[in-house]
């Protein structure tokens, strides 16, 4: 079922637009239609369908090493930290290369999640909102701190577009390096029973003979590479670490491994369902993917608080 959704969805994001594309156009071979469809529509709706993959295993990820299903890359300060280092590479750096931005932002953002690890393991009482709540405020404080060095090097404006999540600007060229989400996800499919055990906490993952801490940081790394390559890629992309992770377990279970492809399809069509919903809305016009998440990530995570005695405390 998930695959004809995700399917339906595919077809009917690629002929959404203010261009005119339909299936007439493409069978007579119209150049302009052939141009539109290879240059921009198919570019952006394999974006979407990386970025919705990437950010919901990235969670999902998160949720098992951290064992709190409030843990996701925008409650556990990776996100902000990815746009720290946004920032560090267009001050030190300036007309880097988008790889370059990404590296950095790749090692701000793990560097920032090991923190937030760090903290998470000092805390003695596992509240299931206390830890979302640190990372929050932990988050929070880096974003202001990015917004303000950014104001006062005057890079502000060039640094808003990683703030706000945007497919509409997605061409041929400037997706490519969401591809690396392709092998990451692999590696974290062959990892998924080493997160598992690791989600149980160090000393039972020790005593089955488990190296917790490389395993920990192989998660933190997949989900760091994630996130930035994401970051550089379309902006920030807010909640869809925290929700779909969180619909999928509530009808599938916790095993990782088998939740694994489904969460990275629910994924892939809870952001195609959201994008289309962007652009369509007030057509011509469009509502960026951030925004529009944002919203409706909002009211979910709401929703799943007010839930939160079914996981437990």
């Amino acid at each position: 079922m998930l695959w004809t959704v995700l399917i339906l969805l595919i077809i009917a994001s690629i002929l959404i637009g203010v261009g005119n594309l339909d299936f007439k156009s493409l069978v007579s071979l119209d150049e302009t239609a052939l141009l539109l469809l290879f240059k921009s529509r198919i570019p952006r709706t394999i974006s979407i369908i990386f970025t919705g993959v990437g950010m919901s295993v990235s969670g999902i990820i998160m949720q098992q090493l951290s064992r709190n299903k409030f843990v996701s890359p925008s409650t556990a300060a990776t996100l902000d930290s990815a746009k720290f280092g946004v920032l560090i590479a267009m001050l030190l750096f300036v007309g880097s290369s988008i790889f370059v931005k990404m590296a950095i932002s790749f090692v701000v953002a793990l560097v920032g999640t090991f923190l937030f690890m760090r903290f998470v393991g000092k805390i003695k009482a596992k509240n299931i909102l206390l830890i979302p709540l640190i990372g929050i405020v932990f988050g929070t404080i880096i974003d202001a701190l990015t917004t303000f060095i950014a104001y006062r090097y005057n890079v502000i404006q060039s640094l808003s577009s990683y703030f706000v999540g945007d497919f509409s600007l997605i061409i041929e060229g400037r997706y490519e390096m969401l591809y690396l989400i392709v092998p990451l996800v692999i590696i974290a499919y062959i990892y998924a029973y080493r997160f598992s055990l690791a989600g149980m906490g160090e000393d039972f993952s020790k005593n089955l003979g488990l190296s917790y801490k490389k395993t920990v940081v192989i998660g933190l790394v997949i989900v760091a590479l994630m996130t930035s390559s994401v970051l550089v890629t379309v902006g920030s992309i807010p909640f869809l670490g925290l929700i779909v992770p969180n619909i999928v377990t509530m009808y599938r279970g916790d095993m990782l491994k088998k939740n694994l492809i489904d969460t990275a399809l629910f994924g892939s069509i809870f952001l195609l369902f959201t994008d289309i919903i962007g652009r369509v809305i007030i057509y011509p016009y469009e509502v960026p993917i951030g925004l529009t998440i944002g919203v409706l990530g909002s009211v979910i995570f709401i929703i799943l608080l007010v839930r939160k005695t079914v996981y437990g405390k």
